[in-house]
């Protein structure tokens, strides 16, 4: 049986990751370093061709990648959320699933879709559970556009 305690932290890690979602959907990349990860969190989004670095890395990189031409909408819909506990750290492995409309370079758009899932590395800090590590671990994708390459 959970304790109490280990019930509050997955409820808080798993509206981390709903919060990390929000954030990104809502373009609000600045808020993903005072809310969802710590200063010295590393973000590997290499599965689909995105960045991998440090928290500011990869501030910029979504900025300049999800901006409202290029991704007019985009979702990212958590499901599945596994956690492991270890005291003040805890994993995670979540199923993420992105359905995505994308600006087609001759006109137009295009609705694609990505299944992955984040392998997390989580830290209890004075603000709260914060993201430490996140890896994209790529499932499929649907319909992408032939220039992605995905």
């Amino acid at each position: 049986m959970l304790s109490q305690q280990e019930m509050s932290d997955r409820f808080e890690i798993q509206d981390l990751c709903y919060r990390y979602a929000e954030l990104v959907d809502t373009r609000n990349f600045d808020a993903l370093a005072t809310d969802v990860f710590t200063a010295d969190a590393h973000i590997d989004y290499s599965e689909l061709g995105g960045s991998v670095g440090n928290l500011q890395d990869t501030i910029s990189f979504l900025k300049k990648a999800l901006t409202p031409e290029t991704f007019p909408s985009h979702q990212h819909l958590n499901g599945n959320i596994q956690i492991s506990l270890q005291g003040d750290k805890a994993s995670g492995r979540v199923m993420l699933f992105n359905p995505q409309e994308m600006s087609l370079p001759e006109g137009g758009t295009q609705i694609f879709v990505c299944g992955l899932w984040y392998l997390d590395k989580y830290v209890r800090t004075p603000a709260g559970w914060r993201m430490q590590e996140r890896v994209e671990e790529k499932s499929y994708v649907f319909n992408a556009p032939d220039f992605l390459n995905l």
